[in-house]
């Protein structure tokens, strides 16, 4: 089997145990059988949990009526997490919702491997909570539905990843019905079956996929065989066909800088990450946020990178492909030396994650802390949406018209020029004014960013 390359961080590592007990009375680790396995073969979510944490401590009603209603959402929290109203704030998406463009009639399609069993018991949890509406949630399984094996940590790490996916997709777009299309399994060939069938059938306006792997590594078993018909032109051939359809397709970068897992899983490559890599493809780097964290009032950002405190596999990915040349639109950025990436950036700190229900592996109505690239390609996906029905109509390959309005729109990105992704001592990009391949174009204000998007089309 190929190793997985999971991009999603739901990340809580063990050296922040004793600060969430302080600031989290309720919190606990959990089994290790929900921490997702580092070495197995196929593409990985941008999901670590080394493991993550249960939240259960609400707030005291004072701070609930501002906002808050866990522990790590009042300010003075030593471990601060963010809930729906905080990250809509922050960015910009509230002002879009608050118009009436929350993705109604617009389609979100999340990719994902295996499945999660209690899905809708989780994002109805989730709904209630943080007092969202009630979702259309389609569920399709393409290739069959795999058995859910609670003892499996791969499935365990893929269920914690479509538990974030989901609800984060749903939070930025809440009108948006959403598509859950699952892979039987992590190999790439069946993620890209999945993705074919949801390309073909065009099941959505917007496409988010939070796994990736290095780019040589892609089709490959971890024994060095390959699997047919899985190449990264054949794939490069399906994000074509989304683009003639006028589909909108995001792919997390990753969560260890410039590097990627060697196909055989061993040790660390320096490697752009695939499918985020592919030009037609918006990848999504991560930056951290600092906002209040009751309100979400904007603060500051910076490259994502706790390796100090969660290891090598905390880092916003970012880097330059070694298989596609600089596209039309970076050529505008100076010599480059081929497709660089992240194009954009978003959220992805662990102390500063976002909350998220998931209960495959734990007690129904459990909250925990995520964090990681994968959770800015759904959110990314989400306010995409809103801008599509802003637009009347699907906006397709975006990546032409993001660096435009970046050279042209002041305002409409939140430019990070500070920060820097070198992981494990190996390679690594220093954030600057402009585009940089630690944070890309920035994170997004949504407000002018819509505008702006909406009026390219």
């Amino acid at each position: 089997m190929k190793r997985s390359t999971r991009r999603a961080a739901v990340v809580a590592a063990a050296a922040l145990t004793a600060t969430l007990a302080a600031s989290l009375s309720g919190a606990g680790s959990v089994s290790p059988s929900a921490a997702p396995a580092v070495a197995r073969s196929g593409a990985r979510p941008a999901v670590s949990a080394n493991p993550p944490h249960l939240v259960t401590e609400r707030a005291p009603v004072s701070a609930k009526a501002a906002g808050a209603l866990f522990g790590c959402q009042v300010p003075g929290a030593s471990v601060v997490c963010y809930g729906p109203q905080q990250i809509r704030k922050a960015y910009g998406i509230d002002t879009l919702i608050n118009a009436g463009y929350g993705g109604q009639g617009k389609t979100v399609v999340i990719v994902d491997a295996y499945q999660s069993p209690t899905i809708v018991a989780d994002l109805a949890a989730f709904d209630q909570v943080f007092g969202l509406p009630d979702p259309n949630l389609q569920i399709v399984a393409p290739d069959g539905l795999t058995p859910f094996d609670p003892a499996d940590a791969n499935m365990a790490g893929w269920a914690q990843e479509i538990s974030l996916d989901v609800q984060w997709a749903h939070a930025t777009a809440p009108g948006a019905k959403i598509v859950l299309a699952l892979a039987k399994s992590n190999n790439d060939s069946d993620l890209q079956s999945a993705l074919s069938y949801v390309v073909d059938h065009r099941l959505g306006d917007v496409v988010s996929q939070s796994f990736g792997e290095a780019e040589k590594c892609y089709g490959k078993n971890a024994d060095g065989t390959t699997q047919p018909g899985t190449t990264l032109a054949a794939q490069h051939r399906i994000f074509a066909r989304a683009a003639a359809q006028g589909m909108t397709v995001f792919a997390s970068a990753g969560d260890s800088g410039s590097t990627e897992l060697s196909c055989d899983g061993t040790h660390s490559i320096l490697s752009a990450s695939t499918p985020a890599s592919d030009p037609l493809v918006t990848s999504v780097g991560g930056t951290q946020l600092f906002a209040n964290p009751t309100t979400g009032t904007y603060q500051r950002e910076v490259v994502w990178n706790e390796e100090k405190t969660f290891g090598a596999r905390a880092v916003g990915g970012g880097g330059f492909s070694s298989v596609y040349a600089v596209p039309a639109f970076q050529k505008s950025l100076g010599s480059l030396p081929s497709r660089g990436v992240p194009d954009v950036s978003y959220n992805a700190a662990i102390n500063g994650g976002v909350l998220v229900a998931y209960s495959a592996t734990a007690p129904a109505g459990s909250f925990y802390l995520f964090g990681g690239t994968s959770s800015g390609s759904p959110q990314w996906a989400g306010i995409t949406a809103d801008i599509a029905q802003l637009n009347q109509g699907s906006l397709g390959d975006i990546n032409p018209a993001l660096y435009q309005i970046a050279r042209k729109t002041p305002g409409a990105f939140h430019d990070i020029t500070k920060g820097q992704n070198g992981s494990g001592g190996i390679g690594g990009f220093t954030a600057g004014t402009g585009w940089d391949a630690a944070s890309g174009l920035g994170t997004p204000q949504v407000g002018a960013l819509a505008l702006a998007l909406a009026g390219a089309r």
